[in-house]
């Protein structure tokens, strides 16, 4: 990352650090915690265990790049006892919103323990789509234990230890995405989806990844950008691209619909959960669940090898 990039991050976050005067032990349990997105929501409840309920304000389906907080939002995070948020300017609708709640009450980024080294940077900034690497992901669950621990000592060995047990099924994950997305022939190494939101899981898996859209979904998909797509995929034979529970399908369909128009065909091989989680109670609504998703169906669907229902054996929405 450029220096000054790295600089206005770490201004942003101590625009929150005003908040941790006021840390306090909770006067009750379980105490209330609020999150921005489904996947911190779910490190979080992970860690905290049952010391805090966590409810995040995002669920299934929406898009946290284009999310602006509604006024019951802005109740919940100020009822809450604390707020936790994913942080690189993924929220970036919310970024006043959460400097002003942080004022009262604290306020934590699970991302603020990922070396600097270790993010990539895209469009002037950090990606914050760090998730998509499992191992990037336990260095935030890792960030929340100690944020809890701080919060409320007391406790700070469960929230220690139940981090720690997070962790090692993140590694866990991270392994199962290394074996199987390694079966995937050299030539059908190409991750195609909506937009840029899976350049960590790319790095991670090995394999090339190009998005329609650019880091976040404000940006608009022109046509020269789409043909450009349609021309690598006719030429480097891509069989399948991806659509994203969050992200309208429109131009994930025009490149099917360009490549069809050269003669060739092109699958949709299925929809990834970028920035949303799959819906609440489900495997697929958790973050293990989201990612054993997406890394078995882009194996299967780029002609690797994985099983029909995961690493877990508890998919329900790969084929």
């Amino acid at each position: 990352m450029k220096s000054i990039t790295r600089r206005s991050f770490i201004t942003f976050l101590c625009s929150l650090a005003i908040a941790l005067p006021l840390l306090a032990a909770p006067k009750k349990y379980p105490y209330a915690i609020t999150t921005t997105v489904g996947m911190v929501n779910d490190i979080v409840q992970n860690v905290a265990g049952d010391k805090a309920k966590a409810s995040a304000l995002m669920g299934a389906g929406v898009d946290p790049h284009l999310y602006k907080p509604t006024r019951d939002d802005v109740s919940a995070m100020i009822r809450a006892d604390a707020v936790f948020y994913s942080g690189l300017m993924l929220e970036g609708k919310m970024a006043d919103t959460l400097v002003k709640v942080g004022r009262t009450k604290p306020v934590f980024a699970v991302t603020e323990l990922i070396d600097e080294d270790f993010l990539l940077e895209m469009e002037g900034h950090a990606d914050p789509h760090v998730w998509m690497d499992p191992s990037a992901w336990a260095k935030a669950t890792e960030a929340v234990g100690k944020s809890l621990a701080q919060y409320d000592p007391s406790n700070g060995a469960v929230y220690q230890k139940n981090a720690a047990d997070y962790v090692a099924k993140c590694l866990e994950l991270h392994a199962y995405g290394k074996k199987v997305l390694a079966t995937v022939p050299e030539e059908s190494r190409v991750l195609i989806s909506s937009h840029d939101a899976f350049n960590y899981f790319g790095r991670a898996f090995g394999l090339k990844v190009m998005g329609v859209q650019g880091l976040s979904t404000e940006s608009e998909a022109g046509l020269k950008q789409i043909n450009s797509l349609v021309d690598f995929i006719v030429a480097n034979k891509v069989k399948a691209v991806f659509v994203e529970s969050s992200v309208s399908p429109k131009n994930i369909e025009a490149l099917v619909g360009g490549v069809k128009s050269r003669g060739k065909v092109l699958k949709i091989g299925g929809e990834l959960f970028s920035d949303a989680m799959g819906e609440a109670g489900t495997y697929e609504g958790t973050y293990l669940g989201m990612l054993d998703h997406n890394i078995t169906l882009v194996a299967r669907a780029l002609g690797g090898q994985a099983p029909e229902k995961g690493h877990s054996g508890n998919l329900s929405h790969v084929k």
